[in-house]
């Protein structure tokens, strides 16, 4: 069985533009987010060679293991199943969810964005997802035109499904905490975890958030 308790706390989104202007290594950042304590890592990058993306994939894979923390790859069953990711973050126009579960099996983690629809979290958990993404909830660096998701939102649907929740968009340190006491299980961060000069000490303000956590 999936352990829902891997589905709680920072959730670090990778970001090949931000590692690209800032000439670093995509292993050196997201080392330093999970030394900092971030929970989950996702692997997205929508621009790189097949080959390219799998050998990164792997290397992050390797990574997460050495953390004990849950690697995710954006939008990619097939590669998620090449290096044997704990599972696949699914967008609204990207793969089934269906069709995902039949490939990946019964023991990966499925998580598919809903933005704010609330008829949209309750069909992704009849369907099997372990995890539903919204937002976004503040104005964000990575997708500055997302349609923008409320507390009030966040608040009915948690009250609508209990598989856990991802809260994304602009969210940070400061701003986090209203996401969390309004019922997200997950914090997701991009820039405000991967666009610091100290990662690790950025990855650690959102992580004190959620208190003592255990591995």
């Amino acid at each position: 069985m999936r352990d829902p308790h891997l589905l709680r706390g920072l959730y670090a989104i990778t970001d090949t533009r931000i590692a690209a202007r800032r000439n670093q290594a995509l292993t050196t950042m997201v080392t330093a987010a999970l030394r900092g304590g971030a929970r989950l890592i996702q692997y997205r990058d929508k621009t790189a060679a097949t080959e390219q993306r799998y050998a990164a994939a792997l290397q992050l894979r390797e990574l997460c293991d050495q953390f004990n923390a849950t690697f995710i790859i954006n939008d990619d069953v097939a590669l998620a199943l090449a290096c044997h990711a704990h599972g696949v973050h699914l967008g609204q126009s990207d793969s089934a969810l269906v069709a995902a579960r039949a490939q990946l099996g019964a023991e990966k983690i499925i998580g598919i964005s809903c933005h704010s629809d609330q008829r949209l979290a309750v069909q992704a958990q009849q369907l099997g997802a372990d995890y539903i993404a919204l937002g976004r909830f503040f104005p964000s660096q990575t997708k500055p035109e997302a349609p923008p998701a409320t507390l009030a939102t966040l608040r009915a649907i948690r009250k609508a499904v209990h598989i856990p929740i991802v809260a994304i968009g602009g969210v940070t340190p400061q701003n986090a905490a209203t996401l969390i006491a309004a019922g997200a299980d997950m914090i997701a961060a991009i820039a405000g975890v991967f666009d610091n000069n100290d990662i690790e000490a950025a990855t650690m303000e959102y992580v004190r958030l959620f208190g003592s956590m255990t591995s």
